[in-house]
């Protein structure tokens, strides 16, 4: 993992650096430093997904690989610029997000104009201009155009799928109640199969040139149920998470309402009181520390977390022992064992 990763890393740095080189326009290097800076951190799970699939379906060890692999840490890339902007977050992966960024720069200029507007509008155009770079990347990564032909219509659903995801987030928190079923179907849709089930989709459609149905069957056994349970995970660590190892700061996800399923079941199991705690208090961008904590204590006492840490662990056997029987080379069985077990059971 350590050999990908570095791999995947040299890769993103050397693109970034051809589509903003250091020696170009100055008033474009706060764009370049954003770019990199946010591209430094990163579990790297999404190019680790597809690299397993393209070796579990026969890929060899080559470059090119690496270079499609990591495309996809530039749609992260974009997708979490864009999130921020929609949920104000102050902070990502420990620094200002991009959007505090711009506006910072703006202030200590002493322009003209709304700050805060400006790093809006920047931090936007730099996630576009990341979801432009995560297809160019793509497309020139050098593998057989079979293989890229093969995996393109894989590539175009995933990138659907996640705005579709985005947009059913900010649906869910709108609407003001979620079921465990609507808060399933944005954990499937915003992360759990551009996660884990696309890019392994992707990996072995460009080993093969093809798509075969033990694939299919294999990304939705395996890929759909691991991803959902990496999004649960995500939920817990977004109310629980310890801030100096998420990035961010502790409850952010209970100040922007997310509606999660860790929500929806405490809601549905709360005395009349405590819902009521909870509604009152979900969403307020000035919730402080005691509120934090009387809802952490909430969810807790529901059993809410509990539940939804069953609910990974069912997701995560039912996902290993769909793997058991795929076709696949004995080192991706083991690789993708390993994968879905870190991505599910991180505490940070």
């Amino acid at each position: 993992m350590g050999t990908l990763r570095a791999h995947v890393e040299q890769a993103l740095r050397e693109f970034v650096e051809r589509q903003l080189p250091a020696s170009g326009d100055p008033d474009l290097e706060p764009l370049r430093t954003a770019a990199h800076e946010l591209l430094a951190g990163g579990k790297r799970l999404r190019p680790a997904f597809c690299y397993w699939g393209w070796r579990g379906a026969g890929g060899s060890d080559v470059p090119e690989i690496f270079t499609a692999a990591a495309s996809l840490e530039l749609l992260q890339a974009s997708a979490l610029v864009h999130d921020d902007v929609m949920d104000k977050s102050d902070l990502r992966r420990g620094m200002p997000s991009a959007h505090r960024r711009f506006q910072t720069l703006h202030e200590k200029a002493d322009w003209h104009g709304s700050a805060e507007q400006f790093g809006e509008g920047a931090a936007i155009l730099l996630g576009n201009l990341l979801l432009i770079w995560s297809g160019e990347m793509w497309r020139t990564c050098g593998l057989p155009a079979r293989s890229l032909a093969a995996a393109q219509p894989v590539h175009d659903h995933m990138r659907t799928e996640l705005m579709c995801g985005q947009y059913l987030d900010l649906l869910e928190q709108a609407h003001g109640e979620n079921t465990f079923d609507s808060a399933l179907r944005v954990a499937l849709y915003k992360s759990g199969k551009y996660s884990v089930e696309q890019p392994l989709r992707l990996g072995l459609a460009l080993a093969a040139g093809e798509l075969l149905p033990w694939m299919d069957e294999l990304c939705a056994g395996y890929g759909r149920r691991v991803g959902i349970a990496f999004q649960l995970r995500d939920d817990i660590l977004g109310v629980f998470g310890d801030p100096a190892q998420t990035g961010k700061p502790a409850g952010d996800d209970l100040r922007e309402g997310k509606r999660t399923m860790l929500i929806a079941r405490t809601l549905a199991a709360a005395s009349p009181a405590a819902a009521a705690t909870v509604r009152r208090l979900l969403g307020d961008p000035g919730l402080d520390a005691d509120g934090v904590a009387a809802l952490r204590e909430i969810i807790d006492g529901t059993g809410a977390l509990r539940a939804c840490e069953d609910l990974i662990g069912e997701y995560l056997g039912e996902g290993l022992a769909a793997l058991e029987g795929a076709p696949i080379t004995q080192e991706a069985r083991t690789a993708l064992t390993e994968l879905a077990i870190a991505a599910t059971s991180r505490r940070t």
